[in-house]
């Protein structure tokens, strides 16, 4: 019993849920270093096209930041629902960013052949259009796993701290990854390789565990 006379819910869980718990911090820590990379190669590959200036920053940084607030509400609001699996939500929405990484940088070469000749506005319009869709995919994924250990664990705050804590693990060790190593080795595509097979096994590795989950519950 804690001090208020509640059961503290963490000392309920079975061994196999503390397994799962762990197993899934270490999935959302590869998460966040997947999410970071892409951040930094798909900033330097739309500041190659665009140019470094204060309204080519502004686009981007405004596209990712508006994206993953936007993807983390509407992750929230699908979770909400206990009958929707958010662990196996969870895993498609990673495999889904994996797929949209492969071609990445195809696309925003694309999309910059086609729009250097167009107005500041229109060039804007397409660079958020192109960068939205997959921070929106990333800002649903802390409210989409934060759900499904809720429902296991019982405990919010720890479940959320758990969580964003390494993930922000997972960015920092990213950004020391990038810089040190991996876009001196591998270049750009290089490196959204790494990212997108991390993705991959993130992805597959929640819908294991959500398929081990149900049948267990059976």
């Amino acid at each position: 019993m804690s001090d208020n006379g509640l059961i503290d819910s963490t000392r309920l869980q079975s061994p196999g849920a503390s397994r799962e718990t762990r197993a899934l911090s270490i999935v959302f820590l590869a998460s966040g270093f997947s999410a970071l990379l892409y951040q930094i190669v798909w900033q330097r590959s739309l500041f190659a096209i665009y140019g470094i200036n204060i309204e080519a920053v502004t686009v981007v940084v405004t596209a990712f930041m508006v994206g993953l607030g936007v993807g983390s509400l509407v992750g929230g609001a699908v979770s909400k629902d206990p009958r929707r699996p958010a662990l196996a939500l969870f895993g498609a929405v990673e495999l889904a960013i994996g797929l949209f990484g492969v071609g990445s940088l195809r696309l925003f070469r694309w999309a910059g052949a086609r729009t250097l000749e167009l107005p500041f506005g229109a060039t804007a319009l397409v660079t958020f259009l192109v960068v939205l869709v997959p921070t929106l995919l990333m800002g649903s994924t802390l409210p989409l796993l934060t759900a499904h250990l809720v429902r296991r664990t019982g405990n919010v705050g720890r479940s959320l701290g758990r969580l964003y804590c390494v993930n922000t693990l997972g960015s920092a060790l990213a950004s020391l990854a990038s810089v040190l190593v991996l876009m001196r080795a591998l270049g750009q595509h290089g490196v959204i390789m790494v990212a997108a097979t991390s993705n991959f096994v993130v992805g597959a590795a929640a819908l294991v565990l959500s398929y081990a989950g149900r049948r267990r519950a059976r």
